[in-house]
């Protein structure tokens, strides 16, 4: 078989084209003018409607034959209209049994037989559902290029209500894709259309998006103009589903606007309307919604009930991002209570369910990859199928033709399956290759999530076992006055400044070979002499802690030379025996436990800025070090803990 693809490619294959397509072309019509039985087209119609029928009753397998049949009917009376819209209808029943590849591929099949009929009406719906498919799989840049294939037939055909309900959905990919001003272009374009031609109710969507967009980019303003057209429709035109969405964007807005008590009304409101039409997605996300706000002004007992109910119903529905919210809001309220064990017990539930969210991002990505590697396989299958067709064909002509013709026609089918096949396997060789850098982020991923010897372990036996250190180092920091300094700044100014501090405090640890464990808020812990011991850790701890804070100094000079606002950073470090592990079942987080690590926490809060405050424990391990040089401050009273001597320390000059 390589011998034979070898020497094809040295052949001159325009030319050689050009020999055989004549013979082959006259081949293929003997074959029809032979098949072309007269077939009554009642019979395809009958067969079609009735599949129509079966669909709607939800009989897929029942209309699949239908189709099936009348296809094979229209295909002999070669009737490719009707032949392109059974494909199409065959695709939509795969696509509600979950069988996207077939679809797809059958959509394909639709837009080849409306292209030889110039369907256009046909050739736009495949290529919009065709989009589709990319748009629930996640894959948006080809999502886009479907809905702009079929945008152009569109506008060919000046089909307004078309081309405005396409421009929308163009929009929404652009929405998600973060390109605002692309998505504002869009939605403007389809709300200009539809004014035009009268129709309203189809501008909820897009004045709903357009609310969305502003939302996003925090113009108030502007999402709020928007969102109150949009409820203004959904009452004229008595859109309950419509109405509910649009309520708790309402109330999303006035929350971030810090309006707490409209921001209740709406949120209230879009509860009431859900629980009416038994909306539970919106019932969960409403409760949750109002909890949260009412853990955030200090109502915690009311916050803890609502934001239980909301996730029980969340749980139920299976959705993630809403438990996760739920758990935030319980976590926050029992730590607010003083029920630290409670809040720990939804702290972690937070995070699993934030990993999980992580998991499904990574199977979207996945699926996506699957599902291009089905159609792969099954292009590559359905040529097989086209060459034994033709096979077919073949030997029913050469009954009736010389010898000479059947060769030739042969030649140019392999030449024909030789490049599809050469085509199809370096496109594999393409997708091998893109699993391989999934795999690699995959691993970089979880070496950056976790030390790395206890990564290893859990790859090896799938689980990691908790581990005693009996002298650990643990260090707290914390930036004192965060929510004065942080009022002034916008929240693009305040993300970015903490993220530059992290960020510096992250290769500071990788400098010292220590481990970053996590961030809470605006505080950052860190551990030292785990996973592996090391008797240089204390050191090394303090060493760091004295160089963050350095950081955080001459980012406070930098700043005020720009009249910017800086934090000033609190540090307290603790020695002594902890646990640690990993919280989670799925995807995971590497954390530390112990006594050790609230004492470090208490030296934090009890010490001063810009200075690194240490414990009597960290002391006695370093008091002898020459490069060191240690303030005594006493027996301070310490809240759950008593009276504790602590030390400022710092570096000989």
């Amino acid at each position: 078989m390589n011998i034979r693809l070898v020497a094809y490619r040295k052949l001159n294959f325009g030319k050689y084209l050009q020999i055989v397509l004549p013979f082959f072309i006259l081949m293929m019509n003997s074959v029809f003018c032979q098949d072309n039985i007269p077939v009554q087209k009642n019979v395809a119609d009958s067969l079609y409607k009735e599949g129509n029928k079966k669909i709607k009753k939800g009989g897929f397998k029942e209309a699949l034959q239908d189709f099936t049949e009348s296809l094979e009917i229209s295909k002999k009376d070669n009737n490719n209209t009707v032949v392109g819209d059974c494909y199409s209808k065959i695709a939509v029943i795969y696509y509600y049994q979950g069988k996207y590849n077939d679809a797809f591929l059958n959509f394909d099949k639709s837009i080849q037989y409306y292209q030889k009929s110039n369907y256009k009406k046909g050739l736009a719906s495949s290529f919009n559902n065709q989009g589709a498919i990319y748009y629930y799989l996640g894959n948006y840049p080809k999502a886009l290029d479907q809905y702009k294939k079929a945008l152009k037939i569109q506008e060919e055909l000046n089909n307004k209500s078309q081309i405005a309900a396409t421009t929308k959905n163009i929009g929404s990919i652009y929405l998600e894709l973060q390109d605002f001003k692309s998505a504002k272009t869009n939605f403007q374009a389809s709300k200009k259309i539809y004014t035009s031609i009268k129709k309203e109710k189809p501008l909820i969507q897009v004045l709903n998006g357009l609310g969305e967009m502003y939302l996003r980019e925090s113009k108030f303003s502007s999402a709020l103009e928007n969102f109150d057209k949009a409820l203004q429709l959904t009452q004229k035109f008595d859109d309950n589903r419509r109405e509910v969405e649009v309520l708790f964007n309402l109330g999303k807005l006035y929350y971030l606007k810090r309006d707490y008590k409209t921001a209740l009304s709406f949120y209230n409101e879009s509860l009431n309307k859900a629980v009416q039409q038994k909306n539970v997605l919106y019932e969960s996300n409403s409760i949750v919604a109002i909890g949260t706000l009412e853990e955030e002004k200090g109502e915690v007992f009311s916050a803890i009930k609502k934001c239980k109910k909301g996730l029980q119903l969340a749980t139920k529905l299976k959705v993630i991002s809403i438990q996760e919210e739920a758990c935030e809001c319980l976590y926050n309220a029992y730590k607010a209570s003083n029920k630290n064990s409670y809040a720990l017990r939804y702290l972690e539930k937070m995070h699993m369910l934030k990993d999980s969210l992580n998991l499904k991002q990574t199977s979207d990505k996945i699926l996506k990859m699957k599902f291009e590697k089905e159609m792969l396989l099954d292009s590559i299958a359905n040529v097989e199928k086209e060459r034994k067709l033709q096979m077919q064909h073949k030997e029913e002509v050469a009954k009736k033709e010389k010898q000479r013709n059947a060769l030739l026609v042969s030649g140019a089918f392999i030449i024909l399956i030789a490049v599809a096949l050469w085509s199809r396997l370096n496109f594999t060789k393409k997708a091998k290759a893109r699993l391989q850098v999934e795999k690699d982020r995959s691993e970089h991923l979880l070496h950056n999530i976790l030390p790395e010897e206890v990564a290893d372990e859990l790859k090896e036996n799938g689980f990691v076992k908790a581990q005693d250190f009996e002298k650990a180092s643990i260090l707290f920091t914390d930036f004192k006055s965060f929510t004065q300094t942080a009022s002034l700044l916008s929240p693009q100014e305040l993300v970015e400044e903490i993220n530059q501090c992290f960020k510096a405090f992250d290769e500071i640890m990788g400098k010292y070979s220590l481990e970053k464990i996590k961030t809470i808020g605006d505080a950052y812990m860190a551990a030292g002499g785990l996973p592996k011991p090391d008797s240089n850790a204390v050191k090394k701890m303090i060493l760091a802690a004295l160089e963050m804070q350095d950081f955080i100094k001459l980012r406070k000079v930098k700043n005020r030379q720009k009249n910017k606002p800086a934090f000033d950073m609190r540090v307290g470090i603790h020695v002594g025996p902890i646990v640690a592990g990993i919280v989670g079942v799925k995807k995971f987080q590497y954390d530390i436990w112990g006594d050790t690590v609230n004492t470090a926490s208490r030296m934090e809060s009890n010490g001063e800025i810009e200075k690194v405050n240490i414990s009597s424990a960290t002391y006695e391990l370093v008091k002898q070090d020459k490069d060191l040089e240690f303030e005594y401050r006493g027996a301070i009273e310490v809240k759950g803990k008593g009276a504790l001597e602590m030390y400022f320390v710092d570096k000989v000059m």
